[in-house]
């Protein structure tokens, strides 16, 4: 107590160097009780959401690589010319394999008779990690080893010959066990070429999508045994969809799970160039006969014509060199095919998307 000009007044006594603040000092303990306890609460989320991470982690390092199990189709190869014949065709032409398993240089050749080796090894960088295209010779680091069943299995069913889950860049779900074993007999006729491909290198969001996403694809409507060549809309239909897989660029899809969000063959599916990746970008036209169709007006055989001209848009993905030596009763038979297709309004501009 102090006492000034004789009246007394109060002022905050010191003791020790402290104020005493009797009106602020429990309000400021419990802000700093609070401030600590939101420090634990902060401090034990921290830990669950980190247990969490490591787990997730853990859970897809472990899960991404599960098994699946799905049936072996009763496909046997053969020594017959004619049905080798018919697979080399298929190989070569609608089924277009040598885009994905030949050396780029070899790929490109526009010689039936040019010796086109499927010894695989071509990396494919896509946003989910690096994948390389198995080597499809009969050597011990290619198919040697692996039974017609188990490759049938892997073009219907999507199962890998250990059991995994394969995406689905080759979906012949639908293909008759005739042009099954025609493919596959030609496969075991090459000449073995020793090609040990890496394993694919997939990144986290790559195993995520393994792990969490991913199954085997399969038919969904009965297969059939075989299916008759002709110039028919109803073949054009096989080819289209189960050899070719025209639908499969020429639908939109999602870049990072491949299913499919846009209308059966109206265009919109944007991919990176070929040859330009992140820089040039192409966008599959429209083929329904909407008037925005890219198609629509052509005659049968402009259409035919188109595809013996071959490659013009040097980055697109369309597999011009194999698709320009398809017979043209296969030609005439996708023609009819596409006439038959719902028009959809989507137009889409021609040429390539220059990204700056």
């Amino acid at each position: 107590m102090a006492r000034c000009q004789g009246k007394t007044r109060w002022y905050p006594a010191v003791f020790t160097g402290k104020i005493l603040l009797p009106e602020i000092g429990p309000k400021l303990n419990q802000s700093i009780n609070l401030i600590n306890t939101m420090k634990k609460i902060l401090r034990v989320t921290g830990i669950i959401i980190l247990s969490i991470i490591l787990s997730l982690f853990i859970f897809i390092q472990i899960r991404h690589t599960r098994k699946f199990d799905a049936p072996f189709p009763s496909v046997i190869a053969t020594t017959d010319t004619a049905v080798i014949a018919r697979g080399r065709e298929l190989v070569f032409g609608a089924a277009h394999c040598a885009n994905c398993h030949a050396p780029e240089q070899q790929s490109t050749l526009s010689n039936n008779q040019s010796p086109i080796l499927l010894s695989g090894g071509i990396k494919f960088q896509i946003p989910l990690g690096d994948i390389f295209s198995p080597n499809l010779t009969p050597d011990k680091t290619g198919i040697l080893y692996k039974t017609d069943q188990a490759l049938a299995r892997a073009l219907r069913y999507g199962v890998s010959t250990d059991g995994r889950a394969l995406f689905d860049f080759m979906p012949f779900h639908h293909t008759s066990d005739e042009d099954l074993t025609a493919i596959i007999s030609y496969l075991r006729s090459q000449p073995p070429v020793v090609n040990q491909v890496p394993e694919n290198d997939m990144n986290l969001l790559g195993k995520a999508i393994k792990a969490l996403v991913l199954k085997p694809a399969g038919p969904t409507e009965k297969v059939p045994m075989a299916v008759k060549r002709d110039t028919t809309a109803d073949y054009g239909r096989y080819l289209a969809n189960n050899i070719a897989n025209c639908q499969g660029c020429h639908t939109n899809r999602d870049l990072m799970t491949g299913a499919f969000i846009g209308q059966r063959y109206a265009g919109g599916f944007t991919m990176e160039s070929k040859t330009d990746s992140g820089t040039f970008y192409v966008t599959s036209p429209n083929l329904t006969p909407h008037n925005t169709g890219r198609i629509k007006g052509w005659s049968q055989e402009q259409f035919i014509g188109r595809f013996r001209q071959g490659r013009v848009i040097k980055t697109s993905h369309m597999p011009w060199e194999p698709f320009s030596k398809m017979k043209e009763d296969d030609l005439k038979a996708i023609y009819k095919y596409l006439q038959t297709l719902q028009p959809i309004d989507n137009y889409v501009a021609p040429g390539i998307r220059l990204e700056k």
